[in-house]
């Protein structure tokens, strides 16, 4: 975090001649349990990375915004008067939309001067995008003085990923790069939009994340797809059932009492989101006994719900699963994130750690032809920015 600051300090004076105001960090996010619950007003647990994207920032005359990415060697400008939608493709995409929400909300910014850098892994489901989005917003915070909280800048983050780039995302991605704690999980309710509690990691584990290096857009996916199935069937149950709002308020036994009533594609949707709900309730009290093991298990039921209900996963996500049952050390693994390509995480004891994450290589090699990369996570805290 300190190379990746000082190297913004250092861009920033050379791009801009003069000394930036403000620093501000967010952390990417990892999906431990709870996969496309978010949006059903469910439950996940999550936690923030170590990896972060940063941004050093100043106030500037004019109109005109410039952004430089100190890693990609790119600059943008950014017109905020400039009412044109996104540009496919294009990163500062993420900025503008930012700053649009912001003018929905009656908080005007001026003109400034940005370098950023990111250690957060682009297109791999580690939320690259809500660390951008958080980095900015809180680079912006700090900067024009604006006074939301954080659970408003999780709703201005979510409203660039809906309202700018097409996309029904839930607040998940914000939310844990906003309220992550080092060292701990956190358990998110997305109907009252709030932390309920801090769940600390068992010591003696690593999370290794597995980046199948399969780049996945979800604004080009089926994930809306996903999300409108979840809809039809928590509008079936409602008409047996009036109090259910959301397949949050959906057991598994109530699912099987209205499935003849459902679609099947319906039906297996709504399947794998009830069973995640359960899963993170059975996976909190898991870690508060210090039952790893059981944990664990808990990440391989997930993966197979993903496969064979949701159908989010792809062969690579599947194959680093299967080889995972396989070496010493993992006690759970499985897709994280969206899905159809990205990431899995794997669950290992920290003594066969560096030992694993060279064996799944080569076993994932020889499985697919193909290279996949792993990173050792840490957990870190979530966005913060201050001014210097």
């Amino acid at each position: 975090m300190e190379a990746l600051q000082e190297e913004l300090l250092q861009s920033f004076r050379n791009r801009f001649q003069r000394a930036p105001e403000v620093l501000s960090a967010a952390p990417g996010r990892l999906e431990i349990l709870g996969n496309h619950t978010d949006y059903n007003e469910g439950f996940v647990l999550s936690a923030a990375t170590g990896q972060k994207t940063c941004f050093a920032a100043a106030k500037a005359p004019g109109r005109i915004c410039r952004v430089l990415d100190c890693v990609l060697k790119e600059e943008k400008e950014i017109d905020p008067d400039d009412p044109s939608g996104p540009v496919k493709g294009d990163w500062a995409n993420y900025l503008k939309g930012a700053v649009a929400e912001l003018s929905k909300r009656g908080a005007k910014v001026g003109a400034f001067d940005m370098t950023l850098a990111s250690s957060v892994p682009l297109s791999a489901g580690m939320s690259s995008s809500a660390a951008l989005e958080m980095a900015f917003c809180y680079a912006l915070k700090e900067l024009y003085n604006l006074s939301f909280t954080p659970g408003e800048w999780a709703r201005i983050g979510q409203g660039v990923e809906n309202n700018f780039m097409g996309l029904k995302t839930g607040l998940l991605d914000q939310f844990s790069s906003l309220y992550g704690k080092k060292d701990s999980l956190i358990l998110c309710d997305f109907r009252s939009v709030e932390v309920l509690e801090t769940v600390p990691m068992v010591p003696g584990y690593r999370i290794v994340v597995v980046n199948t290096l399969v780049k996945h857009n979800l604004v080009e996916s089926d994930y809306n797809q996903r999300r409108k199935s979840c809809e039809n069937a928590c509008n079936t149950i409602r008409s047996f059932r009036p109090e259910v709002k959301a397949l949050r308020d959906v057991s598994s036994s109530m699912l099987e009492k209205y499935k003849s009533a459902l679609p099947v594609t319906d039906y297996r949707r709504a399947l794998h989101v009830v069973g995640e709900n359960e899963r993170v309730k059975q996976g909190v009290d898991l870690l508060k006994k210090g039952d790893m093991e059981g944990f664990g298990k808990l990440l391989f039921e997930s993966h197979e719900s993903s496969r064979n209900h949701f159908e989010n996963s792809c062969p690579e996500l599947d194959a680093l699963v299967e080889i995972a049952k396989t070496l010493p050390g993992c006690v759970g693994a499985r897709l994280s994130g969206g899905g159809f390509g990205g990431i899995t995480i794997h669950l290992v004891k920290e003594e066969k750690v560096e030992e694993y994450c060279k064996r799944i290589g080569t076993a994932y090699r020889m499985m697919t032809g193909k290279e996949c990369k792993s990173v050792i996570c840490s957990i870190g805290d979530g966005a913060e920015s201050k001014r210097i």
